[in-house]
């Protein structure tokens, strides 16, 4: 319990300190959450301009591919403002060398690398992603049980995305430059953002067994779309344990290899 507690207060620390920077650059923060609402309608309208053509994409209607495209939004809006930025600064102190620092501090090395920058200006958004998802969940017609399990698996395909994502950047620890593991990385987020059954068999059967990027969205949506489907829960947990455990492992051989630029 202390060590939650002591966790939760570093935290807490990370999130004032990113408000207060967000804080000194105003035109910067309206200018970033108008770029995530963008998004937000770019990615909505996709569908919708799709549906102006045809009226079921595979065994989904558009209000049920709409919840779908929402519940990823949902899942990214989390990833925007806990994950995204540390990304792109792992890249830089690796190359650096300012990685030596933040190895030194007295929590994980997991935690301090990757939780260290808070996105600021992408928490009022929470409006927005949720009020959508609730407007396509209501189109659906989620079941009380689907409403009462919506949060908790919103989280839970944040946790397997971010736990994917960090795996791959560790490979940035054999690497000169991580740009391209960040695009690389961003590029299978895209793969995410659609339901499993609109991929070829076999690269189905890659990204939901062998790296479970479909299973992010894909499965949570199933069950929300039939309380009977509780394999697919299990799958997502399933998921993340394995590949939580993975993570740790290889997370340790990524910084056996770090060698510093510093030093």
């Amino acid at each position: 319990m202390n060590t939650i507690k002591h966790y939760l207060s570093v935290y807490r620390k990370f999130i004032e300190t990113s408000f207060a920077e967000a804080a000194s650059f105003r035109l910067n923060f309206v200018l970033l959450i108008l770029m995530d609402i963008v998004f937000y309608i770019s990615a909505l309208a996709t569908v919708s301009f799709i549906y102006d053509h045809v009226s079921m994409i595979g065994p989904w209607n558009k209000a049920q591919l709409m919840f779908f495209v929402s519940f990823m939004l949902a899942v990214d809006h989390l990833h925007m403002v806990i994950l995204s930025e540390s990304f792109w600064m792992l890249s830089t102190d690796i190359r650096t060398g300012n990685l030596d620092y933040t190895l030194l501090k007295p929590v994980h090395s997991i935690f301090i690398v990757f939780f260290r920058y808070f996105r600021a200006s992408s928490t009022l958004n929470i409006f927005v992603t949720w009020a959508t998802l609730i407007y396509f969940g209501l189109q659906a017609n989620l079941t009380t049980l689907s409403w009462i399990s919506l949060p908790f698996l919103v989280i839970l395909a944040f946790i397997l995305l971010a736990i994917l994502e960090i795996m791959i950047s560790t490979s940035m620890f054999w690497l000169t430059e991580g740009l391209g593991i960040n695009f690389l990385r961003m590029q299978l987020q895209q793969v995410s953002r659609w339901p499993d059954y609109i991929y070829q068999r076999t690269i189905k059967k890659v990204f939901t067994i062998a790296f479970p990027i479909l299973v992010i969205g894909s499965a949570p949506v199933r069950f929300l779309y039939d309380n009977k489907l509780y394999e697919n829960i299990l799958l997502l947990i399933g998921a993340i344990i394995i590949f939580y455990f993975l993570l740790l492992k290889l997370w340790d051989i990524a910084l056996r290899r770090y060698d510093s630029a510093s030093s």
